[in-house]
This record gives C-alpha cells, sequence and structure tokens, in this order.
C-alpha cells in the first residue's frame, strides 16, 4: 500500500507530537514517584529531586553545542538516533539497581531532549506549507499539553499500582512507536533543504529579543506555578484534595490554549505572542490581589494554563520566522532560554517562599510577565524600522542605477564594443 504525501506527513507529524508527550513525561515523572524511588534504592528524598535538576540543566548547556555538531545529519536519520537513545536509556532506567545508573540513564535521555527539541519544530514545520506552520507547531506542542494533564498523573498512578520501574518501560514502549513512525514516514532530506530550514525574515535584533522575552516569560510562570498548590490551600483555602481537580481544569484549558496560539500565529503573529504574555501576566496579579476568593483563584489558574500553552506555541513559531541563521540553532537557543526560565523561576521562588510567603511568587510571576511584554513590544518598532531600511534602500539602488549606467555609457569610447576585423 502506498501512502499519499498527506497521509504521511500527519503521520510523521503526529510521531513527533507523540515524541513531545515522551520526553516530556519522562522529564518530570521522577517527582510522583519520588518516595518509592528513594525507598527502593536507598537514597535521599532529595537526591531523587536531583534526577530532575540536572536533567534540565544538561538540556540548557546541551542544546546550541549539540545541534551544532549534528547540523550536517538529516533529520530523519537524526530523529531516529534520539529516540533509540531515548528508548535504551529508559530501559536502563526500569532495571537500575542503583541511583548512580538511574542518574547515568536520565542524562542520557536529557541528552536525546536537547537535540530533539531544536530539530522538532523545523522538521514539524518543513512537513507543510509556510502559511500552516502556527498550526502545525499547536499539534506538534499537543503532545506537552497533553502530558502535563494525563502522563505524567498516569505515569505515577501507575507506578504506585504496580513498580516506579513500569512508568519507565512503557515510556520506552512509547518511544518505539514514535521511532517506528518516523523511521516509515518523515522524509530523508538534507537538514538545509525546505522553507522552514531558514528564518522567513532572517533579523538577529529580533531574534534575540525573543530569546529575551521567552526568559522571562518562562521565569515568571515558573516562579509562580512551581508553588500553585500551597498557593491554593493556604490562600483560596482549598482542600489539598481538590488540587488534582483543579491542576486537571488548568491542563485541559491549556490544550485550548495550544490550538488558539497556533491559530493566531498563522494569522496575527504579534497578537498571538502579546497577548498569551498579558494574560499571563494578569492572571498572576489577579492571584495575588483576589486569590483569597476561591471562584476568583479558578478563574485565573485556568487563564493562567491558556496562557502559557498560547505562549509556547506562539513563540516556536516566531523564532523560525525570524531566525538569523539556520531554524535548528535558531530552536536550541529558544529552547536554552526556556529552560533557563524554569530553572531562575523555580529558584526565584523558592527563595521567595521563605521570606515573604506564598503571596509573593504570584507578584514576582506577573512583574516577570510584564518585563517579558515590554521585551516583546521592541519587537515590531525594530520590525517597522528594518522595512523601512529595507524600502529605503531599494528607492535609492533604483535612483542609482540609471545615473550609474549613464556613466558608464559616457565613458565608453567610441566603436569599443564593435567587431574588429581578424588579422
Amino acid at each position: 500500500m502506498v501512502l499519499s504525501a498527506g497521509t504521511r506527513a500527519a503521520g510523521a507529524l503526529a510521531a513527533l507530537s507523540l515524541s513531545t508527550f515522551a520526553f516530556v513525561t519522562t522529564e518530570t515523572l521522577p517527582i510522583g514517584l519520588l518516595l518509592m524511588i528513594a525507598e527502593d534504592l536507598g537514597t535521599s528524598e532529595s537526591a531523587v529531586g536531583t534526577l530532575v535538576t540536572v536533567y534540565g540543566l544538561i538540556v540548557v548547556v546541551a542544546s546550541v553545542p549539540l545541534t551544532l555538531l549534528a547540523r550536517r545529519v538529516p533529520r530523519r536519520h537524526l530523529l531516529a538516533g534520539l529516540l533509540v537513545v531515548f528508548v535504551l536509556a529508559n530501559l536502563v532506567s526500569a532495571a537500575a539497581q542503583s541511583y548512580a545508573l538511574l542518574l547515568v540513564a536520565r542524562a542520557a535521555v536529557a541528552l536525546s531532549q536537547a537535540v530533539f527539541w531544536s530539530i522538532a519544530a523545523p522538521t514539524a514545520a518543513g512537513l507543510y506549507p509556510p502559511r500552516l506552520r502556527g498550526r502545525v507547531i499547536a499539534v506538534l506542542f499537543a503532545g506537552p499539553a497533553v502530558a502535563s494533564i494525563a502522563g505524567i498523573p498516569a505515569g505515577t498512578w501507575l507506578g504506585q499500582q504496580t513498580d516506579w520501574r513500569v512508568p519507565f518501560a512503557v515510556l520506552s514502549g512509547i518511544g518505539v512507536l514514535a521511532l517506528l513512525a518516523i523511521v516509515v514516514l518523515l522524509p530523508t532530506t538534507p537538514p538545509e533543504s525546505g522553507h522552514a530550514a531558514r528564518g522567513v525574515s532572517p533579523d538577529a535584533r529580533r531574534y534575540w529579543l525573543l530569546v529575551v522575552a521567552t526568559a522571562l516569560a518562562i521565569a515568571g510562570a515558573f516562579t509562580s506555578f512551581t508553588f500553585i498548590a500551597p498557593f491554593l490551600t493556604d490562600v483560596s483555602g482549598f482542600a489539598a484534595a481538590a488540587l488534582g481537580p483543579l491542576l486537571l481544569v488548568r491542563g485541559v484549558v491549556g490544550i485550548a490554549g495550544t490550538a488558539l496560539g497556533g491559530s493566531l500565529a498563522d494569522r496575527w503573529p504579534q497578537v498571538a505572542m502579546t497577548a498569551p504574555i498579558a494574560l499571563q501576566a494578569a492572571s498572576f496579579l489577579g492571584l495575588y490581589v483576589l486569590g483569597t476568593a476561591p471562584v476568583a483563584a479558578v478563574a485565573f489558574v485556568g487563564l493562567s494554563g491558556l496562557a502559557m500553552a498560547g505562549l509556547t506555541t506562539a513563540l516556536s513559531s516566531q523564532v523560525l520566522q525570524v531566525a538569523p541563521g539556520r531554524t535548528d540553532i535558531a530552536s536550541a537557543g529558544s529552547s536554552t532560554a526556556f529552560n533557563v526560565g524554569i530553572t531562575l523561576g523555580a529558584l526565584l521562588g523558592s527563595v521567595l517562599l521563605p521570606a515573604f510567603g506564598v503571596r509573593s511568587t504570584m507578584l514576582a510571576g506577573g512583574l516577570l510577565s510584564l518585563a517579558a511584554l515590554v521585551a516583546l513590544a521592541v519587537e515590531p518598532l525594530l520590525a517597522r524600522a528594518q522595512a523601512r531600511a529595507s524600502s529605503t534602500e531599494a528607492t535609492l539602488n533604483q535612483a542609482h542605477a540609471p545615473m550609474t549606467a549613464a556613466k558608464v555609457s559616457s565613458q565608453t569610447p567610441p566603436g569599443t564594443n564593435e567587431r574588429r576585423p581578424i588579422r
């Protein structure tokens, strides 16, 4: 049976989205299994928590260097290799009898994820016409959205019902499915071919503004969201049993935000970026001011999930637009900024919590989001300035061309272009 080009593209995109689901679930799964892993391996709970911290730090440090090293490898081959590492490393995690071996296996998955996030968006975007880029990125990022509301809770539940090793084995199996689909369906093309390999409107200044805005916005998100559980119980007055349903609501709303962000990115890219950040700032500042009211707290928590999902999709799409060179390297820089934001946000929140109370984390998250909004406000100004400069240059070139032609003509001796007889 010969599959059509559209069917192959849809299958490859689904496999990439499934891969993002698997990577995101793997990254944070030890949080839900922390007590079981610590008891089984005879180590401390803080040491198990380090499995997540070290994972994130490896992604931060390795994304750009490893992407540069792999820049000449065809995407189908590279993605297949990364998923092979993912599958094997998760099998090692499932079989690990010591903390050291588990840490090494987690480091291997983190290294594969560092490159995967750099090439996933350009690869997915290259499967479809440029006019659909935002919606394609939305499908890709549906994987992390589903991981947050289903993958991580399901993995935690499965580990509690069986053994903490079982979820890692299941994730390895999911990786095998994604690997087979990519090997069969993704075309083998040179890394630099296709419209998604380079930025559509390259601009180094706009790109770096996006990187800064990403780091600030994500730092704001994780300064607040890392401590949303104690905020909802201590400030909003919810029972601990209500936290799961509340976070589920946030995750479901996040899926809608992913779809909305992708649609807006294709039509109004600037709105697609600024609106989620403004909504995020309003959500966290609203929690700071009105978080004692349970109804308001539920509304703002849901809006923060909508904002975060829409922001991730829109920023990833815009990076492909303004990348100053290759989009995989630009995506690696954006991924680094994202993970820096996660790390700094969680660190800032952990400092504010004991010193000023949990409400201060919402205020800090809102202020950092406003700072990201200011950074993005500069981006369209640069775009207009670049457009004016290009227009002026084009006008000057048109005016200069006839003068140059006339000058050359006046300096040409008579008969220069006549053919001379052969002697």
